[in-house]
């Protein structure tokens, strides 16, 4: 093997002059393989500038040996177009602390809650269940549920009253401990 000497190695120059002319020649097919491949200009447009860069340490070699340049530099494009659609990134992951398993909320308590609400109206007379609907679900007034009932106003007020005095009382023996 013969040393190598600082006037065998390519200077910058050159290696600059061969990555324009590889660009000048390559470039577009590339582009357009890696168009192709992904479906994304944007993308396309990186997977060649990163070609372009892993290819100028090596053109001096690659022009000077037997072989496709063009064959070469599409095969490094479908390389990077594989490790592109393999990664984290093409799958939308991120990796950090948000990753973690975050608590998701627990819907638990509004469902337990709804179905001892339920229980305890359904404990009601249809006429007490009649006076909280309009006056708490709907917003009535006493007076509008008066006129949409055609029950005096003071009917309405009792009702709510003896309705409300019902439900806390069957509320409370749910919640007192059994002795």
């Amino acid at each position: 093997m013969t040393p190598t000497t600082s006037a065998d190695l390519p200077t910058a120059a050159h290696r600059n002059q061969l990555l324009r002319t590889m660009m000048s020649e390559h470039a577009k097919a590339l582009l357009a393989y890696a168009d192709k491949l992904l479906n994304d200009r944007h993308m396309a447009e990186d997977i060649v500038q990163e070609t372009l860069i892993r290819a100028w340490p090596h053109a001096e070699r690659l022009y000077s040996t037997e072989g496709s340049v063009r064959g070469w530099l599409l095969t490094v494009t479908r390389n990077l177009v594989v490790d592109r659609m393999r990664s984290a990134v093409a799958r939308h992951e991120t990796i950090g602390a948000e990753d973690k398993d975050v608590p998701l909320p627990d819907h638990t308590g509004a469902v337990l809650a709804s179905v001892v609400a339920t229980g305890l109206l359904r404990r009601l007379s249809h006429e007490h269940r009649e006076i909280l609907l309009h006056t708490y679900l709907c917003g009535r007034t006493v007076q509008e549920t008066a006129r949409v009932l055609g029950i005096p106003a003071g009917t309405v007020k009792s009702r709510r009253h003896y309705a409300l005095n019902i439900l806390r009382a069957e509320a409370g023996k749910g919640l007192t401990p059994e002795r």
